[in-house]
């Protein structure tokens, strides 16, 4: 794992996947979403299970050996979710840090929601926790962990 080079191509493709809003490629498993980005030498896919409360994994391999991954997993604490939220989030997403490229900035605010992301550790292993308030309300958790894949 290259930091300066793995850290640039993993933002790249947290941008192009999900916080893009592209769609899903075909489905690995039962039931489970697929999004899949590649700049040679890298290969990245962010799978996940579910919707309103979800588990999923990030994983990026170098020259076809697996070298990193996140797993998360996320719930809504409401029975309904409120307009504008999938695409507030997704703008959160947008602004991943270069410092701490995991999820989202360490807070976020627009309208009436607000998003905060906290973690601890490095790309070589670390840990946080995300959370977006509406209406000054917390709606929705994700905790995430991971780090460096070695042989």
């Amino acid at each position: 794992m290259s930091p300066p080079d793995f850290v640039e191509f993993l933002l790249q493709a947290k941008k192009n996947t999900y916080a893009s809003g592209m769609p899903p490629n075909a489905s690995s498993r039962p039931g489970s979403h697929d999004l899949v980005y590649r700049q040679d030498p890298y290969l990245y896919i962010d799978t996940y299970l579910g919707g309103f409360h979800f588990i999923g994994e990030e994983a990026v391999w170098h020259d076809g050996i697996n070298t990193w991954g996140m797993n998360y997993y996320g719930n809504m604490l409401t029975p309904e979710i409120p307009p504008g939220f999938s695409q507030f989030l997704k703008t959160a997403l947008l602004l991943t840090p270069l410092e701490a490229p995991f999820r989202g900035p360490a807070e976020f605010i627009s309208g009436d929601f607000r998003y905060q992301c906290s973690s601890s550790g490095d790309l070589y292993r670390f840990e946080g926790r995300e959370e977006i308030q509406y209406r000054r309300a917390v709606i929705y958790t994700l905790v995430f962990h991971g780090g460096e894949i070695r042989d």
